[in-house]
């Protein structure tokens, strides 16, 4: 085979693989975003334009430790009932419909801060769904908060939703200094976000009435929780001290693990396992089309666009990258465009207006993000969103959040 022919047919690979990621399931091929990117990453082996030792080095296996570390962290906070736990306290002590929808916020937030948003989603959604019906209010904008929130929080720290990861492990950036940068972004955001929310369900919030719950607090299993939240401190404390983030998250997870005395298998289940097969394929089809040079090639035409000052790269970028993903995931965007951060001219700042970007996109659309579409898709016995009941709300609060977002991470930069 010669080079030219390996490129269109890597090129060719990744068009399709991206297709199926992007869009909806086809009927010639019913396949998810998992299972597609493990189509790709057969094809690129198969066809020959990796070897299986290419293959099996283009795998960020950093990025899968620490997800996997978080996803055991958030498996045992639930199996503790914390979860379930929090959502009953918060409906108790929330005097109206209205701070009930900031305390989710809140709470939905700072937990996507500290987890991984999708996992937060995932365990959430049911018991919210579950408290807004034993209180009797309607569920759109909860579910909105709860999905939107858990995106905005997610910006503040590196292990808060799965492209920060990626971008922790390609720009080295120490932990505190990437979250000293966009905390203050990420509370701003959800302010934001309160403030949309509350005025377009004004007269919906208004007119709800909230009905506590009557019977005893859900179970809370006291030793177990504080088992994951002592393994949870140690990890962040592990981070902070500028240990492998990676390594350091599993660490903490199998320490929770040897000292709960749970039947593994159930914690086990609970890892979102497709989410890392994923994660794994991707890495693969991905660095076949860096083999290519295609993303190089790309931006060269468009680097005179981004400007030259570091102000001007920062709002073009930012554009850039939410555009780029909800066009084709942030993910995917992620790892494509990542290799033409060190040619800009502040290449620290500019990975961060990346996570910034690429996060706070993820609230324009309902495909805008996994953490959207499980909140949906798991709230569907009970209520459906639609296109535009999502859009409406979640354009504004995307361009509000991202603009007072970037220009607060410029100010203090």
């Amino acid at each position: 085979m010669t080079p030219s022919q390996r490129e269109f047919l890597a090129i060719a690979i990744f068009a399709l693989t991206y297709l199926l990621i992007s869009g909806r399931r086809l009927k010639v091929l019913p396949l998810n975003r998992p299972a597609a990117a493990l189509l790709g990453t057969v094809l690129m082996v198969t066809t020959g334009v990796l070897t299986p030792e290419q293959a099996y080095r283009a795998v960020d296996y950093d990025t899968l430790v620490l997800l996997l570390g978080m996803m055991l962290l958030s498996a045992y906070l639930f199996l503790a009932g914390f979860f379930d736990w929090a959502a009953d306290w918060i409906l108790r002590v929330a005097p109206t419909p209205q701070r009930l929808l900031l305390y989710l916020i809140i709470a939905s937030g700072t937990l996507s801060a500290l987890l991984v948003n999708d996992t937060v989603c995932l365990m959430l959604t049911p018991l919210v769904v579950t408290v807004m019906v034993r209180g009797r209010l309607p569920l759109p904008p909860y579910l909105l908060a709860l999905a939107m929130s858990a995106n905005l929080g997610s910006v503040a720290t590196l292990v808060g939703n799965p492209q920060n990861m990626i971008i922790g492990r390609l720009s080295g950036l120490p932990f505190l200094q990437f979250s000293a940068a966009l905390l203050p972004v990420a509370v701003a955001g959800l302010a934001i976000q309160y403030l949309v929310l509350r005025l377009g369900f004004h007269r919906l919030l208004k007119n709800a009435t909230l009905h506590r719950p009557a019977g005893p607090a859900p179970p809370l299993d006291r030793r177990l929780l504080g088992l994951a939240t002592g393994g949870l401190a140690l990890v962040f404390a592990g981070f902070l001290a500028g240990l492998n983030l990676a390594w350091t998250a599993l660490a903490g997870g199998a320490l929770v693990m040897v000292l709960a005395r749970r039947d593994t298998h159930e914690v086990l289940k609970l890892v979102d396992w497709h989410l890392l097969v994923f994660f794994a394929a991707l890495f693969v089809v991905v660095e076949a089309l860096n083999g290519t040079g295609l993303p190089d090639q790309i931006y060269g035409p468009l680097r005179g666009l981004f400007g030259d000052t570091v102000t001007a790269q920062a709002w073009n970028l930012a554009w850039f990258s939410a555009l780029g993903s909800n066009v084709f995931s942030n993910v995917p965007f992620v790892l494509v465009a990542g290799k033409w951060i060190p040619q800009f001219a502040d290449p620290a700042l500019m990975w961060q207006v990346m996570a910034l970007a690429t996060t706070f996109a993820g609230n324009l659309t309902i495909l805008g993000s996994v953490a959207n579409l499980i909140v949906v898709e798991s709230a569907r016995g009970h209520c459906e969103v639609g296109f535009w009941d999502y859009a409406r709300f979640g354009i504004p609060i995307t361009f509000l959040t991202t603009a007072v977002g970037l220009a607060l991470l410029l100010a203090l930069h």
